[in-house]
């Protein structure tokens, strides 16, 4: 204990703060992650299917879907937290804490995590697409046996990429007052000068980077057939 009092003094002095950062960061990480990519997901399959090519080609709906998902994923994060937060007040009746960060989080992932889809979604060979329309599958039928079932490790991998890239907005938000370990390194290290704190935050966020990685690779692997 006295070698860690003189290499990170104020760490230890404020060692209770971590394991609320910690939850918090996780807390945001899977409510955004999980709606993120139900929603990417829907904007995936129908960004795909409506194509000028696609099985339902619209090119209204293709068109306008398109140049949204472009346009969010153009704004910076940095840019993009201060533009939502009226949304963040109108839904949670606060822009700070938790729920303050859940917004701009899940608007800026969405996009993110939909093009993550649609390339996986646009791996799937154009012959397994004919071929179940020669079969006389319904469009509906198409989308649910094949655009999801066919490329399930290229889904997993564009799910892990863009889970570790909402690590990185997490810490992002801490500069809002969303709590989370991005939040001790600003309040901390850095306002503080407490450059301890701010090295052993990011520390906790690559093992958190490295979890994810080492999970979603994991995965790849059992359902590649």
């Amino acid at each position: 204990m006295g070698v860690l009092t003189d290499w990170i003094p104020n760490v230890i002095k404020y060692a209770s703060q971590f394991p609320q950062a910690i939850a918090d960061t996780l807390s945001m990480l899977l409510i955004s992650g999980a709606v993120s990519f139900v929603f990417g997901i829907l904007l995936a399959v129908v960004v795909v299917v409506t194509k000028p090519n696609g099985i339902l080609a619209n090119k209204p709906v293709f068109w306008v879907l398109d140049k949204i998902i472009n346009l969010f994923r153009a704004i910076p994060f940095i840019i993009l937290i201060p533009m939502l937060l009226f949304l963040s007040r109108f839904i949670f009746h606060t822009t700070i804490g938790v729920e303050g960060a859940l917004v701009p989080l899940i608007v800026g992932t969405i996009p993110f995590m939909a093009r993550q889809m649609e390339s996986a979604m646009e791996e799937i060979p154009k012959e397994v697409i004919e071929a179940s329309i020669s079969m006389g599958m319904s469009p509906w039928q198409i989308i649910s046996q094949v655009y999801l079932r066919e490329n399930i490790p290229g889904m997993i991998r564009g799910v892990t990429i863009t889970l570790i890239a909402l690590v990185g907005q997490i810490a992002i938000v801490g500069s809002i007052g969303a709590g989370g370990l991005g939040d001790l390194a600003i309040r901390y290290g850095h306002q503080r000068n407490m450059t301890d704190i701010t090295y052993v935050v990011v520390f906790l966020i690559l093992i958190l980077i490295s979890l994810i990685q080492a999970a979603g690779d994991w995965l790849v692997r059992k359902t590649t057939h």
